[in-house]
């Protein structure tokens, strides 16, 4: 099996950014400068929703799913970097692993939110990534397969975004993870969602958010198991080892210090998942 690299990111106002493209007054504070700029957005879009170069990153999780050189499967869930780590480590990190291991990225969503946000951030935090930005023009050995299939053109499948594909690349047909993970029997959202995010993040809650974005991409992995399942990449056999693998693990995991919330997600499997 190839190495397969999940990856889902939560995002904060880049309240450094605000103050640097606006006028604000320098008596206000970082959640007032954040408030107002979301207000001024939803006066002129009508969502407080801030353009993805105004997102910046605070969590960055990962599934890496890949097998040994003695042929034993493998996978680990986490969460890049620390809770300490400022933006710029978070990407260079997930950029390193691509670097690594040229993996299969999966996301969901990665295409409209996850890997442009990474793009503008890593631009603004001098990030380097030569491997994901290959597209056949280096003198590398394989450099020639990623002019036909690379990181970065929309049809080629070195980054799989499964709910772009899934939809026909139709912004109409999009699905929620969550509601689709449900679907299929799997636990989906846990703890909180997007829009709560900045407020954890206020409170301090950078690690329950950190954990959020962690069942939140073993979500996408289970749901990448089942498109495998659809198109013939698994055998109906191969996919039900592969869900027993992944609650395995999780259930290993769910022992270890701060593993909670590994607990409470085994017991939203259904039987036909």
């Amino acid at each position: 099996m190839a190495t397969v690299l999940v990856f889902d990111i939560e995002t904060i106002p880049d309240v450094v950014g605000l103050r640097r493209l606006n006028d604000y007054p320098d008596t206000l504070s970082d959640s007032e400068v954040a408030s107002k700029a979301m207000a001024e957005r939803a006066e002129k879009t009508g969502s407080e929703f801030l353009p993805l170069y105004l997102q910046r990153i605070c969590a960055i999780s990962c599934v890496i799913r890949r097998t040994s050189k003695d042929g034993s499967p493998q996978i680990k869930v986490g969460t890049l970097g620390s809770a300490q780590d400022d933006e710029k480590v978070l990407i260079q990190t997930f950029f390193e692993l691509v670097e690594k291991y040229t993996p299969q990225l999966v996301s969901w969503n990665g295409s409209g939110f996850d890997l442009p946000v990474l793009h503008y951030r890593a631009l603004a935090n001098h990030v380097q990534a030569p491997r994901y930005w290959e597209m056949g023009e280096s003198q590398e050995n394989d450099s020639r397969e990623f002019k036909w299939n690379n990181y970065i053109s929309r049809y080629h499948m070195r980054h799989l975004d499964l709910m772009d594909l899934l939809a026909k690349f139709n912004g109409r047909a999009n699905a929620p993870l969550d509601g689709l993970a449900k679907l299929c029997g799997f636990p989906g959202k846990m703890g909180m969602d997007g829009s709560q995010v900045w407020p954890a993040y206020q409170d301090g809650r950078i690690d329950e958010i950190r954990r959020y974005c962690e069942t939140d991409v073993v979500n996408t992995y289970l749901m990448y198991c089942r498109f495998q399942l659809l198109r013939g990449g698994f055998s109906l056999e191969e996919y039900k080892e592969e869900i027993t693998f992944v609650k395995a693990y999780l259930e290993k995991e769910s022992k270890e210090p701060h593993g909670e919330q590994w607990q409470e997600y085994l017991l939203g499997f259904t039987p036909d998942a």
